[in-house]
């Protein structure tokens, strides 16, 4: 199973057919002229993995490439008149979805601020080794073993974020039902628990509960993670079955964090919920 990743600017912007279809082209006339995808790489400058992207509408195409592709290809003008339409879709891109924005893992690892709202499971940086690998091992469609390693350490490695100097500010909002449900069974789960409570007495992070029973609620959607990354602007995170989005989009951002700010408003204080996550590994 293939992982899927935050959508690409092309993606947000409606571009996507332009540069799968300029990929097809390529890709024809590439083949037409008996090259490889290795040999004209060279040609261009590219590696053969790049030029696959290309030719597939995964990587966009650049108008220097186009340029060099005109020529070496014979494309009579093919390349050379679209490159307008291709500068347009690169402006726009780069305006939504600048390149700092793009790898999600490396903006976590470098955020001086993170919020996360958890509303069904466990936070991937709180999760303990057999929490996440038993997440892992029941999801569907099934993985296969190898993958769950990997999977398990990627998700481990992320939380050397509580380690970095100087400290982030961290904060976590869980709904109550996520220190309720038992993933892996009772030791793992209260294994989990205590990992929770561990991580809640560091200076920078405070962890609140949303409980059950509150009747009023101003964010009834999916998880979310608020993040501000070293010299930019907060950006948002979500993740809906299996989809996951970025957004930078300041005013749709700011309306984010202006629920999550109201959900630390009516959640239990840091040492309430601790007490509430003490008393639900207790009953275990």
């Amino acid at each position: 199973m293939s992982e899927r990743r935050p959508e690409t600017p092309a993606e947000a912007e409606g571009t996507t057919g332009l540069f799968v279809a300029l990929g097809k082209m390529l890709r024809f006339l590439r083949e037409r002229k008996g090259l490889t995808q290795t040999e004209f790489g060279e040609l261009v400058g590219y590696g053969p993995d790049a030029i696959s992207a290309m030719e597939r509408g995964v990587r966009r195409l650049r108008p220097e490439v186009l340029i060099k592709a005109e020529e070496l290809l014979d494309a009579g003008g093919l390349f050379t008149e679209v490159i307008p339409e291709v500068e347009e879709a690169l402006a726009k891109a780069r305006t939504r979805h600048p390149e700092w924005y793009r790898n999600y893992a490396g903006l976590e690892a470098e955020a001086v601020e993170l919020h996360f709202y958890a509303n069904h499971a466990v936070h991937g940086l709180l999760q303990t080794e057999d929490h996440a690998r038993a997440v892992f091992s029941k999801r569907r469609p099934f993985l296969d073993e190898e993958t769950i390693e990997r999977r398990v350490t990627d998700r481990l490695s992320r939380q050397q974020v509580f380690e970095r100097w100087p400290a982030p500010i961290v904060s976590y909002i869980l709904e109550e039902v996520v220190l309720d449900r038992p993933i892996g069974g009772r030791r793992v789960h209260a294994d989990q628990l205590r990992r929770m409570l561990q991580v809640g007495q560091m200076q920078n992070v405070e962890i609140q509960v949303m409980p059950t029973r509150v009747e009023e609620h101003p964010s009834l959607g999916s998880a979310f993670n608020l993040l501000a990354p070293k010299g930019h602007g907060q950006v948002a995170y979500t993740e809906a079955q299996g989809y996951p989005r970025l957004i930078t989009e300041l005013e749709e951002v700011r309306r984010i964090a202006d629920r999550y700010g109201i959900m630390r408003a009516m959640a239990l204080s840091p040492s309430e919920s601790r007490k509430l996550i003490e008393s639900k590994l207790e009953e275990l």
